[in-house]
This record gives structure tokens, C-alpha cells and sequence, in this order.
């Protein structure tokens, strides 16, 4: 069972503000979008990794996150953040 101490498996039904924060400020560490902030990085991107499968560990969970918030046109959520 998850540990509610971890912030990548809490409950899904609030948004873990360490994931969001996440999205805005961690680049993209390899690839083509190399130093990319992962909230800005092209949908036709996510939706190749969606393809081809999200890398493992926390990135993975990131890029599958940031996936889910594009695709449900919910991007607009992250401009407050981007601004801190």
C-alpha cells in the first residue's frame, strides 16, 4: 500500500502540489526538448512517449502527469505556478 508520506502515490483525487511544482521547474533531461520545462514541452512529444511508453521512476510519472493536464486542455492551471 502506498505510503501517504510519499508525494508521487498520494491520494489521486487532490492534485500533490510537489508534482505541480515539479512540472514548472524540472527540464526535460535528455531527448530532442533537452532543458525544456516539463510544462512546456509540445503535446506531440507526450503523446509519442504515450506511444512508445513513459520512461520509469519519477520522470515517467511526470511526463504522464503533465500528459493528462495537456490532452484535458487543464494547462492553463499550471500558468500561476510558473509564475512563482
Amino acid at each position: 500500500m502506498p505510503s501517504k508520506q510519499d508525494p508521487i502515490l498520494q491520494d489521486a483525487s487532490e492534485p500533490d502540489p510537489e508534482i505541480l511544482l515539479a512540472l514548472v521547474s524540472m527540464k526535460m533531461p535528455f531527448g530532442k526538448y533537452k532543458n525544456t520545462v516539463l510544462c512546456d514541452l509540445p503535446v506531440s512529444y507526450l503523446e509519442w512517449f504515450h506511444k512508445e511508453g513513459f520512461p520509469k521512476g519519477r520522470l515517467g510519472i511526470l511526463l504522464a502527469t503533465i500528459y493528462e493536464i495537456k490532452i484535458n486542455g487543464l494547462a492553463g492551471l499550471l500558468e500561476p505556478l510558473k509564475k512563482k
